[in-house]
């Protein structure tokens, strides 16, 4: 089952291609630190600047390079359920251990227009699949009583990644769904609270910059030492913060970029940080570094 730390990868750019030899060592970093896996062209990863063909390139060489020391998931969801399900397909045909299916966005269907998009995409593979919440994003909330019912139809479907940012939620899915299921956080800054209320893990993006950090945090809370686990997230709590001061990944690349990992290239619409939160980022690095 998908539990423990996941690094929702970016997707390294130089000169307006994507930097192979970057993203190899982005995931080498990731498996040295005790990840437990990746998840390649999700919305951090830039999925839609991305062509079908970049998309299908990204999970084959992330697969490879995993090379099975780490779970491999890529992000085959989509606003239309048919390319939903021939992204799906794809990616199980690549040889991903699993695909996170962010809910439809702009159209805003239904509860009942949720439950049969994420059925049909459910029923057209073998794969484990995880939900991904973030109505923020998207503009409608997978409810906590559409995900048992999907869950109830599907068994195949085994996890959600709620970024809904409220905590109340988890509690609600703990108790509508079977204990098998697992729910991640979908924000770095709510991983403890949501830990507390029976999470089993995060979908992380700040882990692209410090995996061990993520990893340490989730383990410590799993192994029983919350002081830990506690003392984790308070140090990377302002981190957690100016990591989204502007739109996802920005941030996150331009960290990488100052540590020399990536470059902090992005595809338009997307674009770089403006001077001043670049300065509040690099500060809050530097605090965070002398801690």
């Amino acid at each position: 089952m998908f539990r423990g730390t996941f690094t929702a990868l970016v997707t390294p750019f130089r000169d307006g291609a994507i930097d192979f030899t970057a993203l190899q060592n982005l995931i080498e970093s990731q498996i040295a630190a005790g990840i437990d896996g990746i998840i390649a062209v999700g919305t951090t990863g830039e999925s839609p600047t991305l062509t079908h063909d970049e998309r299908k390139e990204v999970i084959r060489f992330a697969i490879q390079t995993a090379n099975r020391r780490c779970l491999v998931l890529a992000g085959t969801g989509s606003y239309s359920t048919r390319e939903a399900i021939a992204a799906t397909e794809q990616a199980e045909k690549l040889g991903v251990d699993g695909a996170l299916l962010v809910a439809p966005y702009y159209n805003k269907p239904s509860q009942e227009g949720l439950f049969r998009h994420f059925s049909a995409i459910a029923k057209s593979t073998p794969l484990r699949l995880m939900l991904y919440n973030i109505p923020g994003r998207c503009g409608v909330d997978i409810v906590a009583e559409t995900v048992a019912r999907i869950q109830s139809d599907c068994p195949n479907v085994v996890s959600i990644k709620e970024a809904g940012g409220n905590v109340d939620r988890v509690s609600e899915l703990r108790t509508r769904l079977p204990d098998a299921f697992t729910v991640l956080s979908g924000d770095d800054g709510l991983t403890l609270p949501f830990l507390a209320a029976g999470a089993v893990g995060v979908v992380s993006v700040a882990s692209n910059l410090l995996p061990r950090e993520m990893c340490e945090l989730v383990k410590a809370f799993t192994n029983g030492d919350s002081k830990r686990a506690e003392r984790l997230h308070r140090k990377l709590y302002w981190l957690f913060k100016d990591l989204f001061i502007e739109p996802n990944p920005v941030p996150i690349k331009t960290a990488l970029s100052w540590r020399g990992t990536i470059s902090a290239e992005v595809r338009l619409p997307l674009c770089e940080m403006s001077a001043a939160n670049q300065a509040r980022l690099r500060k809050t690095l530097e605090e965070f570094e002398r801690k």
